[in-house]
């Protein structure tokens, strides 16, 4: 089994990618449709997003398509959260105006403060299009509760 997960990372991209296709198509086989799904992203990587995103993108697209009704929110709380700063707008064009589109199409994105505040970054260095929760992890719990499923991209 581990060879196919390691085989199917190369041919697809990395593991988290693997694993977040399978919970997609394993959502879509079901017959109810869920209340909503969060995405939690957490990478080491600051320019995660350029991947990522496009991907939590396509599998809204698909959701959505089977389950109309379905609502949707984007959790980041690794180091990929930092290319969502203000100052970075430039720098990362694309990831900014990915998550434009997201939110512009109901899709909350979110960023946790408590891991931004360890390395000096506050909620103000966030554009109001970002939502800047006290916690990452606390964000997804309260999806969670709220009947979200959850899809995490690592």
């Amino acid at each position: 089994m581990r060879v196919i997960i390691a085989a199917l990372a190369i041919l697809l991209g990395s593991p988290g990618m693997v694993l977040a296709n399978a919970d997609v198509d394993a959502l879509l086989a079901r017959a109810e449709s869920p209340h909503g799904v969060v995405f939690e992203i957490v990478e080491a990587d600051e320019a995660a997003l350029e991947e990522s995103l496009p991907l939590v993108r396509d599998a809204i697209e698909k959701i959505r398509a089977r389950f109309p009704g379905t609502e949707f929110a984007i959790v980041s709380h690794g180091r990929e959260e930092f290319a969502l700063q203000t100052q970075y707008q430039g720098e990362h064009a694309a990831i900014h105006q990915q998550v434009q589109a997201l939110v512009a199409a109901d899709v909350p994105v979110h960023v946790c403060e408590t891991h931004a505040g360890w390395y000096g970054v506050t909620a103000e260095d966030f554009p109001d299009y970002v939502n800047v929760a006290p916690t990452g992890p606390g964000q997804v719990q309260l999806y969670e509760e709220l009947g979200y499923e959850l899809i995490v991209i690592d």
